[in-house]
């Protein structure tokens, strides 16, 4: 039995999801390519853009006009030819407006329509006036010469031009960026001047290379200025293939003991660069900076000052720096993606772009002097007319007198057609005068040569080319200007290197044994009197410069670096090395060093093995560290000791402690210098009481024969100094000497020098 509620599928077209959705996104991707986002290579303007500036010579509103409210003109994009959101729309007519946007505005905004720095700060379209701007007759004076092609608009109850009849490449002229589905476009602007200038070469010579017409068109030409630093070979590549980058760069001057930025790049913003440099100062990066300044006005669109702290800042050096590390200088991309006169969106070449753009623009006089010659032939036609009727005046008067349908009888009687008895009819009677034959005549004589001469350019390519040329430099003339941004090959930029920006202000750099590290300034602190966390204290400390790296070292023998300007103040309690490193898995920090690249420490494991290092040879950027003291067993390294001065005096001794209370001192050239490995032995420890875990050695430390050697035992202590050293110096890798009974259980060891106590480290 069939259900009443079975569904009945005939006559319904069945498709498969993925088709269908497969035939819609691409149906929807070409709509945004070709009707959205691309421009096209006639006009350079995408729809919207289009559209606007149609609606506005529709509204009157030329350059001669009073402006009308923004918002009536928006009302009549979106009413007749563009149903999309109001803001987008008004955004892009701002755009147009800006002259910071567009190296030839179209429309000329009354009110606030933004600035450099926040283009989107305009006011609402009920508050600002426009009207559109002298260039835009570039694109819209020939519109009625039937120069264009005429398609309805979105509901069909009235037409819209597809493509506007542009007098000069705006494409080329203005530039655009846009971004479709699956591609993108980003054409610079360049000088009307000099693409003009390319343009006519090229109507002389049809076969001139890129390399000819890069003579006249050397660079794009921003609305902000600025320097293109980008070398010849490169512009050239970009301008073959249409792809590719180019560097622009703020120009600048010395203004007494300043700097003054007077032209940024295309669409940086001057507060926003202020920010970046004022974020460098705040993090202690250009201590050669005393002040930054904002003296833009209206005369000055963009002074941004710069004030050195002092008059032997060698301002070239610094503003490479800020070159390399801010917005003053910035890669500009170019995709020259543009929908050509097929239909197609292309990346194109400039000589290719310019060919084609030659190609519409021929056909566009062709149209214009054909639509003229059709108008003049039409008023001949006309005219002939009329002076039959003239000759013939009482004729005339008598047929339309008598006959009830006169337009016939008058197209028998005087074999005329029916165009010239419509206007014979249409004739005023104060037109019939004597002196009407005259002017008839004489208009007859002016269309006529007029019709010969649109004949002879109609029949001619060369005269076609030459009208073309004269128009294209006319053009020139109208709406030329130079060139703003400038052409200069300059070197790389180069940031300074970070340790000279910070400075070399004296720092302690600290280590607790829970691994927070912290740098105090100056080298007068007590670092075991800071202030630890609860459960932590003091570990290990080092002196250094702040415009140096600190390095690290953990319980797995590996080494870290870290700037040390870049660590926390003493004022708090530090922070906690994990979290800007990647230690090895169960390992803990044990230990600190800083000094310069060629500073010598002491590094030794528990083992009783060791080796002198360069400091250098630790240094690293990456996060897990490099394999520095390789350890023995389940041992683990020992907090690294250093001299105060370099290189070392001639009779340093090293000194090493063991758990059971032998102490051993022996000269330091006795140990070799490694960049990493697991050294030669300083204490001799049987190896079978360390894998017991019976003995190890706790500390080491450097000294001279006159320093004195502190033993640390728990809140104990004993001074070692003079003759007394000699008691315990003996062979490297002996030993060493028992410690008397009560300071034998030793947790670290200290020298104190003539000026300093210098504190090695801390042993569990």
């Amino acid at each position: 039995m069939t259900s009443q509620n079975q569904l009945d599928f005939e006559g319904i077209e069945q498709e498969s999801l993925a088709s269908y959705t497969e035939r819609a996104y691409l149906n929807y991707s070409m709509y945004v390519i070709l009707d959205r986002a691309l421009p096209n290579i006639a006009d350079g303007l995408k729809p919207v853009q289009r559209r606007i500036a149609y609606a506005m010579s529709e509204l009157s509103l030329k350059s001669t006009s009073k402006p009308k409210k923004s918002a009536r003109t928006i009302g009549d994009v979106l009413g007749k030819f563009h149903p999309h959101g109001d803001s987008a729309c008004y955004e892009a007519m701002v755009h147009m407006a800006q002259p910071f946007s567009y190296r030839y505005p179209i429309v000329d905004g009354h009110g606030n329509w933004g600035s450099t720095d926040d283009p989107k700060s305009f006011a609402a379209m009920r508050y600002t006036e426009a009207r559109l701007t002298p260039y835009a007759n570039i694109l819209l004076s020939e519109l009625g010469q039937g120069t264009a092609d005429w398609v309805p608009n979105f509901d069909g109850t009235m037409t819209e031009p597809s493509l506007l009849p542009a007098r000069l490449p705006n494409l080329l002229l203005n530039g655009t960026t846009g971004i479709a589905v699956g591609m993108s476009t980003d054409v610079p602007p360049h000088n009307l001047r000099e693409v003009v200038g390319a343009l006519v070469h090229l109507l002389e010579e049809p076969k001139a290379t890129l390399a000819v017409l890069m003579k006249h068109v050397k660079a794009p030409d921003y609305p902000t200025g600025g320097e293109i630093i980008t070398p010849k070979s490169e512009l050239a590549e970009i301008y073959r293939t249409g792809n590719g980058t180019l560097r622009v760069r703020a120009t600048w001057e010395k203004d007494g003991t300043g700097i003054v930025i007077n032209e940024l790049p295309f669409q940086v913003s001057g507060s926003k660069l202020l920010e970046q440099i004022a974020a460098q100062m705040r993090a202690k990066k250009l201590p050669m900076v005393e002040d930054l300044r904002d003296e833009s006005d209206h005369e000055n669109p963009i002074r941004l000052v710069i004030v050195p702290r002092s008059n032997r800042v060698d301002m070239d050096a610094l503003m490479s720096h800020l070159f390399a590390t801010t917005d003053l200088e910035k890669t500009m991309r170019v995709n020259m993606n543009i929908i050509g006169l097929d239909g197609r969106p292309t990346v194109r070449g400039l000589r290719e772009i310019l060919i084609e753009w030659l190609e519409y623009r021929t056909a566009t006089v062709t149209r214009r002097l054909e639509y003229r010659l059709a108008k003049v032939e039409e008023r001949l036609h006309i005219l002939d007319g009329l002076l039959i009727a003239f000759l013939n005046i009482d004729k005339v008067i008598k047929i339309i007198r008598q006959q009830d349908e006169p337009k016939p009888v008058l197209m028998k009687t005087f074999k005329i057609t029916e165009t010239q008895a419509e206007s014979i009819l249409n004739l005023r009677l104060r037109n019939l005068a004597k002196l009407e034959e005259i002017k008839i005549r004489g208009e007859q004589d002016e269309l006529q040569k007029e019709q010969a001469a649109l004949k002879k350019l109609l029949g001619s390519k060369a005269k076609l080319r030459k009208l073309i040329r004269k128009e294209l430099l006319e053009a020139a003339e109208e709406c030329g200007d130079a060139r703003r941004s400038k052409l200069m090959e300059r070197e790389a930029a180069k940031a300074m290197d970070e340790s000279v920006l910070v400075g070399a202000e004296p720092v302690t750099v600290v280590l607790s044994h829970r691994g927070f590290a912290r740098a105090a300034k100056g080298h007068d602190i007590d670092p075991q009197a800071l202030s630890y966390k609860s459960g932590d204290r003091f570990l290990a400390a080092a002196r250094g410069r702040s415009n140096q790296f600190a390095v690290f070292m953990d319980s797995a023998g590996r080494a870290y670096s870290l700037q040390a300007h870049t660590l926390p103040s003493a004022r708090g309690q530090g922070e906690p090395l994990s979290g800007r490193l990647k230690p090895s898995d169960g390992a803990s920090f044990c230990g600190v060093m800083i000094g310069n690249e060629q500073a010598r420490y002491l590094v030794a494991s528990d083992a009783g093995y060791g080796f002198f290092v360069k400091l250098g040879d630790l240094h690293t950027r990456a996060k897990a560290g490099k394999a520095a003291l390789r350890v023995v067993g389940d041992g683990k390294p020992l907090a690294p000791a250093s001299f105060d001065s370099e290189p070392f005096p001639g009779e340093t001794m090293v000194a090493g402690v063991s758990s059971t209370g032998r102490l051993l001192l022996f000269w330091a050239e006795e140990l070799p210098e490694l960049p990493r490995g697991k050294g030669n032995k300083i204490l001799g420890i049987p190896t079978k009481k360390f894998k017991d875990g019976e003995e190890r050695m706790v500390a080491i430390a450097l000294l001279n024969e006159q320093d004195k050697l502190v033993v640390h035992c728990g809140k104990r202590h004993m001074t070692i100094k003079g003759a007394d050293l000699d008691h315990y110096f003996g062979e490297r890798g002996r030993r060493g000497m028992m410690l008397p009974r009560n300071y034998r259980s030793v947790d670290r060891l200290s020298v104190e020098r003539k000026q300093s106590k210098v504190i090695v480290g801390d042993t569990d």
